[in-house]
């Protein structure tokens, strides 16, 4: 008996549902019955099914207000579950809890994803004035902490690539929007082996980030600590916090194996 390809197994109808919930991508927020249409070159009737069908089971919704389709809470549940099976995160979470036992002030770990920060988990400091939890979010990666750990270690040709397409926004005073500061801060980044957001994002928020290394001594992620700037100032930063992020960045490098 001849082994079928399973080229050969595909449902269409399926294949068609999971090309319109990738099209929901990069900064693609929400898109009407006609853009899904013209995009996946299906008539709209189908289209429409596709979504009704997507939308019963949570993977889609409908934006009432613009009439428009978005993803789901279904997606994401599906998204953090595949997270949760990452070793990254079953071997982060000892150590953002150790860092916050030591520290009182929140810690993350994320991930670089398309030219943005992601954050997967946070545990929280349990004084009253505190960051909010971003699990979740993503954000530019050339005004956070996190996001500058990677673009450091980019190739310089990667860097270049990066700030040519890159849309800086003057997020507060101390926002880096020039290429020429951006890569400064990118050597000084890397010779020094943490990055440092000065309020570059949120106005009174300053965070700390030193970089997470597998096995293969790639970068795969970001540890970091934040907190008001009332509680962390320069003196602290330098005399417990950034040893705090490096040391908690080395043990879980180490974790996911890491050769030194």
């Amino acid at each position: 008996m001849v082994k079928k390809d399973k080229s050969e197994y595909i449902i269409q109808a399926v294949s068609h549902a999971l090309d319109l919930l990738e099209q929901f991508h990069d900064d693609v927020d929400e898109l009407g019955v006609t853009e899904l249409s013209k995009r996946l070159k299906l008539h709209k009737n189908n289209v429409f099914r596709l979504l009704a069908t997507l939308e019963s089971r949570g993977y889609i919704e409908q934006n009432k207000a613009t009439e428009n389709y978005r993803l789901g809470l279904k997606a994401l549940e599906l998204g953090q579950t595949f997270i949760k099976q990452m070793g990254l995160l079953r071997q982060a979470k000892p150590i953002l809890e150790k860092i916050v036992e030591e520290s009182n002030e929140t810690s993350y770990v994320s991930i670089y994803k398309e030219d943005h920060v992601v954050y997967l988990d946070v545990v929280e400091t349990n004084l009253t004035v505190r960051v909010v939890s971003r699990v979740g979010s993503r954000l530019p990666a050339y005004c956070t902490a996190s996001g500058k750990v990677h673009m450091a270690h980019m190739s310089d040709e990667e860097v270049d690539e990066l700030l040519e397409k890159i849309n800086f926004v003057q997020h507060t005073p101390t926002t880096i929007v020039n290429s020429d500061a951006m890569r400064a801060e990118l050597i000084k980044v890397r010779e020094q082996g943490y990055a440092f957001d000065d309020e570059e994002l949120d106005l009174g928020v300053r965070c700390i980030a030193a970089p997470i290394r597998d096995y293969t001594r790639r970068i795969v992620g970001a540890i970091s600590i934040s907190g008001p700037t009332m509680r962390i100032s320069n003196a602290r930063t330098e005399s417990e916090l950034v040893p705090l992020a490096l040391k908690a960045a080395d043990e879980l490098s180490t974790r996911l194996g890491y050769p030194k």
